[in-house]
């Protein structure tokens, strides 16, 4: 869905639409409260581009990309009377069974290659140039899982936009003109209950997810009482009108500790669209009939933030710096 005719991605974009890879790092930090932190934190930010050309350039097709979101908290710090229309702190859901933390985060690098050491050897050298300046909050390595599926064992990520539809769906357009190219972006960490999923039987998981196991097909669901995740999380307007994100969800794990997830990360061109998402799986449409899938899958964290163009980063950065 788009209220602005788009014939391209925006040249000054960050790499939104860079393809799905084979290695990811979710990096959230916090900044320190002193101007000191402030600064470092936002030469990073101005240097972050020459960042991933100094490690992409030791192997082009690792296709190395890096996103800086940027969270409510310190976009005000940066620039306290412009901000995007809908950016605000994420904001915690309590369903009847489950519900969704909202936990801090002021900058999220959102990493991608198709190689694990390129995505690492950038997260240390951001890490060593913030130092002391902020925090981590969260940090996790996902990796691509045979054909682009979850630990739960299903084909992820779908029904996301392509072509011109991509822009038009994750990035901001006319209708907030001073940040069209941006993006809003919404982190959760998921937690899976494998042992109570591996006892539950496929017919069931398919009717839980919406889709065949094997072969990805999507069942219709329409007529049943209780929703599916796809149908779940496919959001219209009052209008009928569907509005779609871009996904870039990535399996993580440890099996030596039993952790095994889902990291899910969600670029919206409206923030209403993820959140009106969020609030149908946790709190049921109708109210109680929740998303099935949050028995078995646990969210650990809650985050959003808002990825400008490279014009509008470098602008924050200089604000700071003057």
């Amino acid at each position: 869905m788009s209220g602005k005719n788009w014939d391209r991605v925006p040249i000054d974009a960050q790499s939104v639409d860079a393809p799905l890879s084979t290695a990811a790092i979710f990096l959230v930090v916090t900044v320190g409260s002193d101007k000191a932190a402030l600064s470092t934190a936002a030469s990073v930010l101005g240097e972050l581009d020459d960042l991933v050309k100094n490690v992409g350039f030791r192997d082009l097709s690792g296709r190395l990309s890096c996103i800086a979101g940027i969270g409510a908290e310190l976009w005000n710090r940066l620039s306290p009377n412009r901000r995007p229309r809908e950016l605000k702190p994420f904001a915690p859901i309590e369903g009847a069974a489950h519900s969704a933390p909202s936990t801090p985060g002021d900058l999220l690098f959102h990493i991608r290659a198709e190689r694990p050491d390129m995505c690492f050897e950038l997260e240390r050298i951001l890490l060593d140039s913030l130092g002391g300046s902020v925090s981590v909050v969260d940090e996790v390595s996902g990796f691509r899982y045979f054909d682009a599926r979850d630990l739960l064992g299903f084909v992820d990520g779908t029904a996301n936009p392509t072509g011109l539809d991509l822009p038009a769906s994750a990035l901001v357009g006319d209708e907030d003109g001073d940040f069209a190219g941006g993006s809003y972006v919404v982190v959760q960490k998921y937690l899976h209950d494998m042992a109570g999923w591996k006892e539950t039987p496929t017919h069931v998981q398919e009717e839980i997810i919406g889709r065949t196991k094997i072969d990805n097909i999507e069942i219709d669901d329409d007529d049943k009482p209780r929703k599916s995740h796809k149908s779940l999380a496919t959001i219209e307007d009052d209008a009928g009108n569907e509005y779609d994100i871009l996904r870039d969800n990535m399996p993580f794990g440890r099996p030596g500790q039993n952790e095994f997830g889902t990291y899910f990360i969600g670029y919206s061109r409206y923030l209403w669209v993820i959140e009106k998402m969020l609030q149908r799986m946790y709190v049921g449409e109708p109210p109680g009939a929740y998303d099935r899938l949050l028995d078995f899958s646990t969210p650990h964290t809650g985050t959003t933030f808002f990825a400008p163009t490279r014009p509008m980063l470098q602008k924050l950065v200089e604000g700071v710096q003057q």
